[in-house]
């Protein structure tokens, strides 16, 4: 299976693994599984450092691509219809990053793994990987 993996989930792996349910640790170690990992949420993390929300013991360019050589994690370019298909998504979720990985996801077919009940509302495939229940719409 290939799927796509939210910011905060990816950080969380490198970072806080304990913060991820047993269900996204196993897909995230497993072989027989490809972890995606879009420019957007690359963008995301840079404004991050950028402003001081986020920090990291080397430069931000070289933990991202070292982090994803060493997880074997492919990523997704930022596609123009991608960036388009954000249009005509309602406005559950307001965060740009997020509504450009959903419409990523939709376009692409494939799964997201989140944390985030919001993201639940949209017309995407959810791997839930937060330690609490999923939400309602999720199961």
């Amino acid at each position: 299976m290939r799927f796509l993996i939210d910011t905060h989930c990816w950080l969380w792996a490198i970072a806080a693994p304990e913060r991820l349910n047993d269900d996204a640790t196993e897909l995230l170690r497993g072989d027989s599984h490809t972890t995606v990992f879009s420019t957007v949420s690359a963008a995301e993390i840079a404004v991050k450092v950028s402003i001081g929300k986020l920090r990291f013991e080397e430069p931000v360019d070289e933990f991202v691509r070292s982090r994803l050589e060493m997880d074997s994690i492919k990523p997704l370019p930022l596609y123009l219809h991608h960036a388009l298909r954000v249009a005509g998504l309602p406005l559950h979720h307001r965060d740009p990053f997020d509504r450009l990985l959903i419409a990523q996801a939709q376009a692409e077919g494939l799964p997201l793994m989140t944390a985030d009940p919001r993201v639940a509302a949209y017309d995407v495939q959810i791997i839930w990987a937060g330690r609490g229940e999923a939400p309602p719409q999720i199961q």
